[in-house]
């Protein structure tokens, strides 16, 4: 079995969990990434420079983002890398991490709701579905988008055990 990366006192659920959101993210990077160089996933009618950097802008900050929940099982999760600049060496606060992990997450929720409901109600031209041509592109889409769904519920549970493990090690200094 592989090994993971991670600190000894975390849950190896947890472990999982958090090797698991920059998965379930890569799909739908991968979709932006092809329609963004021309495959034919789906049907862009206008083009234009400013769409492909914002395709590719959206896909790395997507992953990044999902990169980040690696944090919350390893060691720059409680230290901050030593190369950042006036925050190396000292440790990551546990409430703010697991806030803005939590935060993350409540967005994640919110987009994914909003992505669905466009989907499915058909809002015009906003529409994923407007653009996609032939059953074969459509299962294709979801496919893989459908695998965000899991990046919230995930981001959750992993900042939540995240919570619990800072919360139990750490002194009231550095609470």
């Amino acid at each position: 079995m592989m090994k993971l990366k991670a600190l000894p006192d975390v849950p190896r659920w947890a472990v999982l969990a958090a090797h698991a959101v920059p998965l379930v993210v890569l799909p739908s990077s991968l979709w932006r990434v092809a329609l963004t160089f021309g495959a034919p996933v789906a049907r862009v009618d206008d083009p234009t420079l400013g769409l492909a950097a914002y395709q590719l802008g959206l896909t790395v900050l997507a992953e990044l983002l999902a990169l980040l929940t690696l944090g919350l099982v390893r060691e720059w999760g409680e230290v901050f890398p030593r190369r950042l600049p006036f925050l190396g060496g000292r440790p990551v606060p546990p409430r703010g991490a697991t806030y803005a992990a939590l935060a993350g997450a409540c967005g994640l929720a919110a987009l994914t709701c909003w992505f669905t409901y466009v989907v499915y109600a058909g809002i015009g031209e906003y529409s994923p579905l407007a653009h996609i041509e032939g059953p074969f592109r459509e299962a294709l889409l979801y496919v893989c988008y459908l695998p965000l769904v899991a990046w919230a519920p995930l981001l959750t549970a992993v900042a939540i055990a995240y919570h619990r493990r800072r919360s139990l090690t750490s002194t009231p200094l550095t609470r």
